[in-house]
């Protein structure tokens, strides 16, 4: 299995920002262009693009298609995107403005059965399980599921489903590391690829993920944003770090 950094762009009124452990009130914004940026990534060597409609995710209704569309226009590689896709209409206009894999969150959780419907699309799909502690979060990470991540895996096995990004809330946006003791424990509950996701803040946190085995099995990928824009790692020497240079 190969391993795959995905560098992040997530999107709040049409501007690339972060938020710091979720929290919509906690948000840094860079003055930068989303389109500048999806493209300096390719540049740098980066496989996929992932992106994220944090107004969508907050309130189910996608108010940054256009720059979505003019990222997945403005780049050669796949664009793997997320952030309040809970219809399969919602997918359908993804995939028609060029994203290669869609992100289905708190609709996975709380209607298992869309997956198996948007999958039947023929599109690329993966889903994105945001946990706090052992909870999945959903709702934009503001409501407690009352579900434990390892109880919701068997759902994914038979649906088409590319892969899993797990997300640990609170370590996202504080480059202290991933969480490799909750990422090891679904590595070993699911057949389903896993994609890391929140706290990578150090080349030897990805060295780390990279190195990451539990019964043969290894992580996908890695998602990283607040680290690249906040210039902490250099894309593409993380980049080198995965191809072992």
């Amino acid at each position: 299995m190969s391993f795959n950094l995905y560098p992040a762009i997530d999107l709040r009124n049409g501007k690339c920002v972060r938020l710091i452990q979720g929290d919509y009130d906690r948000e840094i914004q860079y003055e930068v262009d989303p389109v500048e940026v999806a493209t300096s990534f390719e540049a740098a060597g980066a496989s996929w693009i992932h992106v994220v409609d944090l107004d969508a995710a907050r309130s189910g209704e996608s108010q940054n298609l256009d720059t979505i569309a003019s990222i997945a226009n403005a780049v050669g590689v796949p664009v793997q995107c997320g952030g309040g896709v809970r219809t399969v209409e919602a997918a359908k206009a993804l995939y028609d403005v060029g994203v290669s894999r869609c992100v289905i969150g708190t609709a996975a959780v709380e209607n298992p059965q869309i997956v198996d419907e948007i999958a039947a699309l023929g599109f690329g799909i993966a889903v994105g399980l945001d946990v706090r502690g052992e909870n999945v979060a959903t709702q934009g990470w503001e409501r407690d599921s009352g579900l434990r991540i390892l109880d919701v895996l068997p759902r994914y096995e038979n649906g088409g489903v590319d892969a899993l990004i797990v997300t640990q809330i609170i370590r996202d946006g504080m480059g202290t590391g991933s969480d490799v003791e909750g990422l090891s424990q679904v590595l070993a509950s699911t057949s389903i690829d896993v994609i890391a996701s929140g706290g990578v803040g150090a080349l030897s946190h990805i060295a780390e993920l990279v190195g990451l085995k539990v019964d043969g099995k290894t992580l996908a990928g890695v998602i990283v944003g607040k680290s690249i824009h906040d210039g902490t790692i250099d894309l593409s020497a993380a980049l080198a770090v995965i191809e072992g240079k």
